[in-house]
């Protein structure tokens, strides 16, 4: 890392990580792999540690074996493509562009592709240790290019539980508050967005243990991305994966109802 930017390197890892985590889900060692794809385990451990940069047909072959539909393509169209996102986070990333199911879970900001971007830079300008205005640019570059997934995939369902006390925080002043809930309302409307509020008052909450997030890929796999202060994992683990799966469904179930979500934010609005 220099100045808090990524190696020149790290897309590569980031690649990589994501062709483990799918060779895993998949149930295959290093060695089966390799014989799929006609590449040594050698060279297919050096593409998941990011040491090589993957060849076309190491690229076009891992899609066949892992049942996959353009995933790892893309993916590997984007190397060295993404700046202002954390390194931690690039490998969700890359799987959140195809997924045909999103599911976020938050209890400590609103989610980044709900933010405004008034909303956002004031997070920026809250980091530290302090980033450069440069590097402010390159973030909100990258959040905003995340949003249009929202608008360009109508076909993935995507599902939000924000907590109550996300909004009554009012992070930024009443006037980014009052923009982030008109925000949020509009993008409430589109038929591919559910957004439900957990009240601030649930005697029961399965939700204790932290953000989640899930994604489901055109394939029907599912994985979990859960973020800490500075790194991120990947979730790949069908039992892990599944458990967190019932935790969200759970929160689902406790949080208010759609409607109800609305009705909330509107009268927070209104509060403000």
């Amino acid at each position: 890392m220099v100045d808090g930017e990524p190696e020149s390197s790290d897309s590569l890892r980031t690649f990589g990580a994501v062709v483990q985590g799918l060779r895993e889900h998949a149930g295959l060692s290093r060695e089966e792999f390799g014989e799929l794809v006609r590449f040594s385990k050698h060279t297919v451990a050096s593409v998941e540690l990011g040491r090589r940069m993957p060849d076309p047909e190491f690229v076009t072959r891992a899609e066949e074996a892992l049942g996959m539909s353009g995933v790892l393509q893309k993916a590997a169209g984007r190397l060295e493509r993404q700046p202002g996102l954390a390194a931690w986070f690039r490998r969700w990333a890359l799987l959140e562009q195809v997924a045909i199911t999103l599911y976020t879970y938050e209890c400590r900001m609103i989610p980044g592709l709900l933010q405004t971007e008034a909303y956002a830079r004031q997070l920026f300008v809250d980091e530290l240790p302090p980033l450069r205005d440069e590097q402010i640019e390159a973030q909100w570059a990258a959040r905003a290019e995340r949003q249009t997934l929202l608008h360009e995939r109508p076909n993935t369902a995507f599902s939000f539980i924000l907590e109550e006390h996300l909004l009554l925080r009012c992070t930024g002043g009443v006037e980014v508050t009052r923009g982030l809930i008109d925000h949020v309302l509009e993008i409430a409307e589109l038929r591919n967005v559910e957004i439900q509020v957990m009240p601030l008052k649930r005697e029961s909450h399965a939700g204790l243990h932290g953000p989640l997030q899930l994604l489901e890929t055109p394939e029907n796999q599912w994985f979990a991305y859960l973020e800490g202060q500075q790194s991120g994992q990947l979730v790949s683990d069908r039992k892990v994966v599944s458990v967190l799966q019932k935790r969200y469904a759970r929160m689902r179930a406790q949080a208010l109802s759609l409607s109800d979500s609305v009705s909330l934010l509107q009268r927070l609005r209104g509060d403000l």
